[in-house]
């Protein structure tokens, strides 16, 4: 493994060799949500895990998720020295990933969006518009027992209380600051009006109890997509890798291992 920093000073760390794939962690799930796959994944893959924009080590980025985007192709230029590469997001990330696709298409082969869409109901965004004002009046601690209640279904929780807690500590250690702009972002982004320009093979991957992102979400974004399907992951919340990491890499190592000419000609 390489640590390492990436133009837009953005923080990462580098496991293996080969096609290189690009992680996007959650906004309430650090990049440490990907330790249980990223082994199995260096194994086939040039693994990047970056911290977005804010998080440990990596600057902040002003304004929308175009510019947090725009932060994230300049890391990936710089990294993936002039070939496209993969890219997988999940959550927050899974929105980045996808504007990014949308404003830089000549970086990317092909697309992973892990409990992510095009847009929120509004429903959603008056949760994030909430989050962001009790963050801002009253600290994380505030919010914290409503991200665990996002990542995790309740079952999950009352039977991994050990890992619930220490997600919510990697939580509450977060830049508040950090969370309120992107809280802010997602509600008022949509993307539905660009889908038709993404190209690249999409694989939308979505847990059967993700009550942040819910699976409508995610038929919508396939639905609007030229190249896409969808693949639900039952008994599965928002964060699938790091609640049943073997599950998750069932699901998307045939999509990342398929060929590019196979892809062209379907």
């Amino acid at each position: 493994m390489i640590e390492t920093k990436l133009a837009g000073a953005v923080q990462a760390q580098i496991f293996g060799k080969g096609s290189t794939l690009v992680l996007f962690h959650s906004l309430l799930a650090d990049r440490s949500s990907y330790a249980g796959i990223t082994g199995p994944l260096a194994e086939h893959f040039r693994v990047v895990l970056p911290n977005l924009p804010g998080f440990p080590g990596s600057e902040r980025v002003a304004g929308p998720m175009t510019a947090v985007a725009d932060r994230m192709a300049d890391a990936i230029r710089d990294v993936a020295t002039g070939e496209k590469v993969m890219l997988l997001g999940n959550g927050y990330g899974g929105f980045a990933a996808l504007t990014l696709a949308i404003r830089h298409p000549d970086l990317v082969s092909r697309l992973v969006l892990a409990n992510a869409g095009a847009t929120f109901p509004e429903l959603g965004r008056e949760t994030f518009r909430t989050m962001a004002r009790v963050a801002e009046s009253q600290g994380l601690e505030a919010i914290a027992d409503v991200a665990m209640r996002r990542l995790f279904a309740p079952e999950f929780r009352a039977a991994n209380p050990t890992l619930v807690a220490e997600r919510r500590q990697r939580f509450l250690a977060m830049d508040q600051q950090v969370l309120i702009a992107a809280c802010h972002a997602l509600s008022e982004l949509d993307l539905r009006p660009q889908l038709a320009q993404v190209a690249v093979p999409v694989l939308a991957v979505v847990g059967e109890q993700d009550e942040a992102t819910p699976i409508e979400m995610s038929q919508e974004l396939v639905a609007a997509l030229p190249r896409a399907r969808l693949v639900v992951l039952h008994g599965c919340a928002h964060v699938p890798q790091l609640q049943d990491p073997e599950h998750f890499l069932q699901a998307v190592m045939p999509f990342l291992s398929a060929s590019m000419d196979t892809d062209a000609r379907s």
